[in-house]
């Protein structure tokens, strides 16, 4: 499923236009991306959480060159599924 599948998909759970239900999704999406930026969690239960995880600095190599490279840090966002959600997918 892609974000318009998505928009599409509440449009007509809520019985609502496309152009109602656009900025109904682009709202959530802001706001998680808002909260993983300012580096919070979020947790929809049932679902999973999200998180940030820091990653250090270190040493690489440049696939083409085999040349040593230092990988600067980083953050990046993480998805742990939730309990709920493993067991409808392994049903």
């Amino acid at each position: 499923m892609n974000k318009s599948e998505l928009i599409e998909a509440i449009s007509q759970d809520l019985n609502i236009p496309l152009r109602e239900a656009s900025p109904i999704i682009n709202t959530i999406l802001e706001a998680m991306i808002s909260s993983l930026v300012a580096g919070e969690s979020i947790e929809i239960r049932g679902f999973g959480s999200f998180v940030v995880k820091k990653y250090d600095s270190y040493y690489g190599r440049n696939p083409k060159t085999g040349e040593k490279i230092k990988v600067p840090p980083k953050k990046l966002p993480f998805f742990k599924v939730g309990k709920d959600l493993k067991e409808q997918v392994n049903d």
